[in-house]
């Protein structure tokens, strides 16, 4: 019989604190479980490409382009145009499973979010090697 009791109270311990995580904590589970293989980002492009590069090492760094247009001289120039939207939310119940028994609802919450730009243009030559390129990014 204490046995059984011992674990009901381990169960209501677990239930009790199963509510009480951070906003903080939430935000750093969304951003862990974020899509690792997307590559447009402004680390990758300040880290891999460079002057010279072939297309081929372009699309291996970068993917594939949104858009590509060609100059009067016959040389492309890619664009990669990136927006993301980013929301956090992060609800606690603190204890409520305990609470609501007594009638009393302690639940907190907070919702957070952002937009996010990149673009990416990079010019290439008459021989298909970048010849420069150029990287706008904004966050609101």
């Amino acid at each position: 019989m204490t046995k059984r009791i011992a674990n009901k109270a381990i169960l209501f311990s677990i239930l009790l604190l199963a509510g009480c995580g951070s906003a903080a904590d939430h935000a750093r589970d969304v951003a862990a479980g974020s899509d690792a293989a997307n590559k447009v980002t402004l680390g990758t492009v300040q880290r891999e490409i460079r002057v010279g590069m072939s297309g081929a090492d372009v699309v291996a760094a970068l993917g594939s382009p949104n858009m590509v247009t060609t100059d009067d001289r016959r040389r492309e120039t890619w664009v990669y145009d990136k927006l993301s939207t980013e929301t956090v939310y992060s609800s606690s119940s603190g204890g409520v499973n305990a609470l609501f028994l007594a009638g009393v609802s302690g639940r907190a919450g907070a919702t957070q979010t952002t937009q996010k730009t990149l673009t990416i243009i990079i010019r290439f030559d008459e021989v298909s090697r970048v010849r420069d390129f150029s990287y706008r990014s904004s966050s609101f």
